[in-house]
């Protein structure tokens, strides 16, 4: 009989969240479930490590842990000091919001999948819509499940993981996906405190998503759930024209 596959939970909603309970407990038929989360919110963390403090583990219940750090900081841990070795597949989520577009590069969620597929580690990261402060994770624990299935039975191409979010309402189907583009326009509002000294909120921003038949975002709008393959690899590989034009460098395919 072969060993149940080692499965590790995270998220950056925190290890209390209704998100991650519901796919801990939707994994579990597919293996060993384990969850190390932080132990309050950490989102919009990105792909933070804690090196300036010391981290400890808290045990909130069987096979669930907490750390008082960052999503990426529970990969780690889990895997060097809970775990003791490489799980067979990590998923972090389910995010209470979508992570689409370069929001990627803020997520602490899909940091946690980031963190795996450095590892070399399979990993996905869910995310679910949030209408206004609501989110009903139900849908994205059963994305999560088939996805999960899937990838445990074929495997991931070494250093990639998967961005899955879902749509409003009811789900069309899987459709893979890119990366959406958008014009981002900061906001950051200023306010006065009560001894007249200014403090800022940076706010979430206005966004105008580009219209682009194959991306996340138009999947999620027209009623699927979108599947991104991402990679840690950020080279542009498409600039080394440009670079070559700034007569700089020498590209490293052209010296002899």
């Amino acid at each position: 009989m072969f060993p149940m596959p080692r499965i590790l939970v995270t998220n950056d909603d925190g290890v209390h969240s209704d998100g991650i309970r519901l796919l801990a407990e939707t994994l579990a038929p597919f293996g060993d479930v384990t969850v190390v989360a932080p132990i309050q919110e950490a989102s919009a963390i990105g792909h933070a490590l804690t090196l300036r403090r010391p981290l400890r583990i808290d045990t909130i219940g069987p096979r669930v842990f907490a750390i008082d750090g960052t999503p990426t900081d529970c990969v780690n841990i889990a895997v060097t000091h809970i775990l003791k070795g490489k799980p067979d597949l990590i998923v972090s989520g389910i995010n209470k919001g979508w992570n689409l577009g370069d929001d990627v590069t803020y997520s602490g969620t899909v940091s946690g999948a980031l963190e795996g597929a450095l590892l070399g580690i399979p990993s996905i990261a869910v995310s679910a819509p949030r209408v206004k402060d609501a989110c009903d994770f139900t849908q994205g624990a059963v994305a999560a499940g088939q996805v999960a299935e899937a990838v445990l039975l074929r495997g991931m191409p070494r250093f990639t993981f998967l961005n899955v979010n879902v749509p409003l309402g009811p789900s069309k189907g899987f459709k893979a996906t890119v990366q959406a583009k958008r014009n981002h326009v900061t906001v950051v509002s200023e306010r006065m405190d009560p001894r007249h000294r200014p403090y800022y909120w940076i706010e979430e921003g206005e966004n105008h998503w580009e219209f682009q038949d194959h991306s996340d975002y138009q999947a999620v709008s027209d009623g699927y759930v979108s599947i991104t393959p991402l990679q840690p690899d950020m080279t542009a590989h498409d600039a080394f024209k440009y670079l070559d034009q700034l007569s700089l460098v020498v590209p490293e395919a052209l010296k002899s």
